[in-house]
């Protein structure tokens, strides 16, 4: 009987092997941990539909904060839920905004330990849950740059280390980017929504947030699933704008996606794990269907693998202890 000369299996039967020769490795330093903001004090509001996560006060998101840098994992992303709401989102442009708060506490608490990355965009802070400011029914581009400028600007005052715009207006990324250079904030790295698809996976993030628009949907400024091509174009648009770094977002349907970006563009890439993504495996996991852990670190492989540089992910904090084991 022939047996073959070229036997893969010889370097998969060590398991010491199996790790120097892996061709792809998570890191906490990959890693970015989405936290949920709102008023009060002490306050600790578990979000329903994404076991493990809350809506924390300042004081507490401090307190988080401190867990999560204890874990490794050096950056978060912020959402904010605002005490009241207007028709623009302008109140997410106020010094005292509840995001604005939220950075100040943390950088005076944590200095320079933990990378803040403020999420800008409006569905949060708009009476309709839209992402802009409405004109005849739909959300006008030019008129929500203007606030999601003011925004971007306000949030960088208040100590954020990256700006992240998630709205998919056109143009937004080279207007917040003029009004950061206008203003001396010239360091200041954009992560821009580049890819942002109109998907369902965002469900359990419309509670977390509050942020479930009250008529329509968001198909007219967010992506076709069905379009890569587009996805490539809104990304060189973004690059040429001036992103510093460029997200694809949700992260398992698109990591064909992900892996186009990589190899068209010579730029960071992050791709965000979202709240859907998180909460079927939580459910699953809580039926017994699936093995939780293995599962979660398989995810992270495979976006890592597409050719994300950086994954935000509401599993942050459990990768990084299955990394420290």
């Amino acid at each position: 009987m022939s047996f073959p000369i070229t036997r893969l299996r010889r370097l998969r039967k060590n398991p010491i092997l199996r790790n120097m020769i892996s061709e792809t490795t998570i890191s906490v330093d990959d890693l970015i941990m989405p936290l949920f903001v709102c008023p009060g004090k002490k306050v600790n509001n578990p979000i329903s539909s994404m076991p493990g996560n809350s809506q924390l006060s300042v004081d507490l998101l401090v307190e988080e904060c401190k867990k999560i840098v204890d874990t490794g994992v050096k950056s978060v992303l912020l959402f904010g839920i605002p005490e009241t709401k207007d028709e623009h989102g302008l109140v997410a442009c106020g010094e005292n905004g509840i995001v604005q708060q939220a950075i100040r506490a943390i950088k005076e608490e944590l200095k320079n330990n933990l990378l803040i990355v403020a999420d800008v965009c409006n569905c949060e802070y708009t009476t309709h849950g839209h992402c802009g400011t409405i004109v005849d029914g739909d959300v006008d581009n030019d008129l929500t740059i203007e606030t999601l400028s003011k925004q971007s600007l306000s949030l960088t005052k208040a100590g954020a280390d990256i700006i992240a715009p998630s709205d998919m207006m056109d143009g937004r990324v080279k207007a917040i980017r003029t009004i950061l250079d206008e203003n001396g904030l010239y360091n200041t790295p954009i992560l821009s929504y580049a890819a942002k698809y109109a998907s369902g996976f965002y469900g359990p993030f419309r509670e977390a947030a509050e942020s479930a628009p009250k008529f329509g949907d968001r198909r007219s400024y967010q992506m076709n699933p069905s379009n890569s091509n587009e996805a490539m174009r809104e990304i060189q648009l973004d690059i040429e704008e001036g992103a510093d770094i460029i997200m694809v977002k949700p992260a398992l349907s698109y990591l064909d996606v992900i892996r186009r970006a990589k190899d068209t563009f010579n730029i960071p890439i992050a791709a965000y794990n979202v709240s859907g993504e998180f909460s079927m495996v939580k459910a699953a996991a809580a039926n017994g269907w699936i093995d939780e852990e293995r599962i979660m670190m398989e995810i992270m492989t495979s976006i890592k693998r597409a050719g994300a540089n950086i994954i935000i992910t509401y599993f942050a904090k459990e990768v990084a202890a299955v990394l420290n084991k």
